[in-house]
């Protein structure tokens, strides 16, 4: 501990408080080192102090469920800490820990309830000054919040989408067929996996690049759309591969969308512009496609895929831009 300074920090806490209130105020505070780095509290602690920063900074943190932690607040000199889990008597909401080397004012919360009953106008003003911090502070960190849940949608959306499509990636589906195999056992309805592969891609790649094929990849996700139905999953495995999980679907539906699937892709004709430069290459479009259902012709996710691909397989090898079904 080090000796409480003879001029008092200024803080928000103490500012309706007369010279001769904070002098009492003094009477209770103890002053606390902290070196840069050093833990003043951890997330869950028993609350039992509250803080006020003298000297330096200290950052405010809660863990996510990567095991990462995220700054939600730093607190400079004149601002208070810590006083909401003493009051309400639960452990602490956040990480606090020195940004750079600190001093602190420690009110043990003993002390403060000491003030709060035994001096009722300081603990009256006390408790004011904490209120009206508490309604500034909430209006700052409002604006932390708004762009915390931009992150978290962003951070979402990258688990679970293709950068390149805007389409599920191979993640989700694989999770989605999890979830529909589990849903089975339970009683659940059948549903069919749809394998495709744009066809001759390779030609497209060697003339145009990988931006032009990029480019292509792009145009057929986009024509997806008016073929799929509400409720089935359009996902993006690798570079030309496509799956499409259609939920309570038999073999017969299922090679229905298939089929518009294929002749959405014929429908295009982009014209790209070589890696070289020059005109604009116009190309004609189609797909394969494999179809598999489950529980019918697999009794899990791998066993399902295989069958899907095979069928795809059987598609190519029949001559391209055509439906298969897995028998």
């Amino acid at each position: 501990m080090s000796p409480i300074p003879s001029s008092p920090v200024q803080s928000p806490l103490f500012e309706s408080l007369s010279t001769d209130e904070i002098a009492v105020v003094y009477g209770f505070l103890k002053q606390r080192r902290y070196p840069s780095g050093s833990v003043v509290f951890e997330e869950g602690d028993v609350g039992e102090e509250i803080f006020i920063v003298q000297t330096g900074c200290i950052g405010s943190s809660v863990a996510q469920t990567d095991g990462t932690r995220r700054t939600i607040y730093e607190f400079g000199p004149g601002r208070f800490f810590g006083e909401m889990a003493v009051i309400e008597g639960v452990p602490r909401s956040a990480q606090c820990k020195a940004e750079e080397d600190s001093e602190l004012l420690v009110l043990e919360g003993t002390d403060f309830f000491h003030l709060v009953f035994e001096h009722s106008v300081i603990g009256h003003k006390m408790l004011t000054s904490i209120g009206r911090v508490m309604v500034s502070w909430l209006d700052e960190s409002s604006h932390f919040l708004n762009d915390l849940v931009r992150w978290g949608e962003t951070a979402r959306r990258r688990a679970v989408e293709d950068a390149l499509t805007g389409l599920f990636n191979r993640r989700f589906l694989e999770e989605s067929l999890g979830n529909r195999f589990s849903a089975i056992s339970s009683g659940g309805r059948r549903f069919a996996l749809v394998m495709m592969d744009l066809d001759r891609f390779h030609e497209i790649n060697t003339i145009c690049g990988a931006r032009g094929g990029d480019m292509v990849i792009q145009a057929a996700a986009a024509a997806f759309k008016p073929a799929l139905r509400d409720g089935d999953v359009a996902a993006r495995l690798a570079g030309d591969e496509f799956a499409f999980l259609l939920p309570d679907t038999g073999k017969e539906d299922a090679c229905m969308v298939a089929d518009r699937l294929r002749r959405c892709v014929e429908s295009l004709h982009p014209a790209i512009v070589p890696e070289a430069g020059g005109v604009p290459v116009p190309f004609n479009m189609s797909a394969s496609l494999g179809v598999a259902v489950a529980p019918d012709q697999a009794p899990d996710t791998a066993t399902l895929t295989a069958a899907a691909d095979k069928a795809l397989f059987a598609a190519k090898e029949a001559g391209r831009n055509r439906v298969i079904a897995a028998e």
